[in-house]
C-alpha cells in the first residue's frame, strides 16, 4: 500500500523529505556515518528551499531544574524531526527516544532517515524512510507499509 502523506500531520513537507532523503541515498549510497548523511540532507534541503536547524538543542527539566539537553539531528521547517540512522532497522529504542524528543520539543511528527549497509534479507521492511507521528502512534515506512502494517 502507498503511503498518503493527506493521511498524517505535515504530510506534504514528510513527502518532501522523504525524498530529499531517498535523493542522498541514491547519489551516496548505504553505509557511510550518519553525520555525512546528515550533512548531506542539509545540501538537499537548501536546494529545494526547505528551512532546517542542525543540532537544535531542547532543555530537559525534573523538578523545576535543568538536568541536560536533547540535541535533535535536523528539524525541517520547524515542524518535523528527522534523526538519521546508520542502522539495518528501526529498534524500539530509536522509536522511544523520538517520541521523547517530540515530547520535549512539542513537534508532533519525527521521521527517521535510515542508511543501512545491507538490507537485512530476514525481514520485510527495506531499507528506508520510517516515520513516526504522536497522533498515529505507529511506525510507517514510506510508500512500503500501511499505518496498520505490524512493528518489526
Amino acid at each position: 500500500m502507498q503511503f498518503d502523506s493527506q493521511q498524517y500531520p505535515h504530510g506534504d513537507l514528510t513527502e518532501k523529505i522523504i525524498g530529499a532523503a531517498m535523493a542522498v541515498h541514491r547519489s551516496l549510497g548505504p553505509g557511510l556515518d550518519e553525520k555525512i548523511y546528515e550533512n548531506a540532507l542539509c545540501l538537499e534541503f537548501v536546494a529545494q528551499s526547505l528551512d532546517f536547524s542542525q543540532q537544535q538543542k531542547f532543555p530537559v527539566f525534573y523538578r523545576n531544574k535543568l538536568v541536560g539537553s536533547l540535541i535533535t539531528d535536523l528539524i525541517v521547517e520547524g515542524k518535523v524531526i528527522i534523526e538519521t540512522k546508520v542502522a539495518s532497522g528501526i529498534s524500539d529504542v530509536h522509536i522511544a527516544q523520538t517520541l521523547s524528543y517530540l515530547s520535549i520539543s512539542g513537534l508532533q511528527v519525527g521521521l527517521f532517515s535510515t542508511f543501512a549497509p545491507h538490507p537485512s534479507p530476514s525481514k520485510e521492511w527495506p531499507t528506508s524512510i520510517s516515520k513516526i507521528s504522536k497522533s498515529v502512534k505507529s511506525v510507517v515506512l514510506s510508500t512500503y507499509l500501511s499505518k496498520t502494517s505490524p512493528h518489526p
